[in-house]
């Protein structure tokens, strides 16, 4: 199994963990479970298909379903055992989103040999899956959280395809997009890394420019 597969099977089964994580936290049955760790693990692959125009990857290989099936069911059987689910969640989602990035920016890149549209992809197949998990289950969005979240994926998928564009075989740089995409999470996480946001500022006040009494009648004259 190359680095590049490996990484899109634990991605697969990772992002579909973290769907049942968040099925469990809403006690859902197990069809809930199936449901929602499936929507979440094939998510953003399904999405990334979808705009690179060729055929959804789990219609063509239904094994990845089957992952998900069994990942989903394997978390409700242990999920009582975690303390502390929703954290087990973002770090589990942290190594999903790293490994996703990087397929997702391969894949990107050998249909379309562009380097642009291979970073998209890379972050549209790592960022789609926990946004639509956290959406259904009506959990805190990682979207929306002040660490960095796609920012990370970015950087994984800019470093996947600089290094290939540099003329490495695809295994390096499949682990060094992980790396940097997987670290960069796990310092956000760790440290509350985050990246300057915007600050409401007062608008103008209008009234200043309108003339004073008086003053328009002058300019008139002048």
């Amino acid at each position: 199994m190359t680095p590049v597969l490996f990484l899109d099977y634990l991605g697969i089964a990772l992002f579909a963990a973290t769907g049942a994580l968040a099925a469990s936290r809403r006690e859902l049955d197990l069809i809930g479970f199936v449901f929602l760790g499936t929507v979440t693990g094939v998510g953003g692959g399904t999405v990334r298909d979808l705009v690179l125009d060729v055929p959804v990857f789990w219609v063509e290989h239904p094994v990845h379903v089957l992952i998900c099936t069994g990942t989903a069911g394997l978390v409700y059987l242990t999920a009582h055992l975690v303390e502390y689910r929703y954290r087990l969640l973002l770090w589990l989602d942290a190594v999903a989103l790293a490994a996703y990035a990087v397929f997702g920016a391969y894949k990107g890149l050998t249909v379309t040999g562009s380097p642009t549209l291979a970073v998209v992809t890379g972050v549209l197949t790592g960022t789609f899956g926990g946004i639509l998990r956290d959406v259904l289950a009506n959990e805190p969005s990682v979207l929306l959280r002040r660490e960095i979240y796609v920012t990370a994926a970015l950087a994984g998928a800019t470093v996947f395809v600089a290094a290939r564009l540099a003329g490495l075989s695809t295994g390096i740089p499949a682990l060094l997009g992980f790396a940097a995409a997987l670290g960069i999470r796990s310092c956000a996480l760790a440290f509350g890394w985050t990246l300057p946001t915007y600050r409401s500022r007062p608008g103008r006040d209008v009234s200043r420019d309108r003339p004073k009494d008086g003053e328009d009648i002058a300019r008139h004259r002048l």
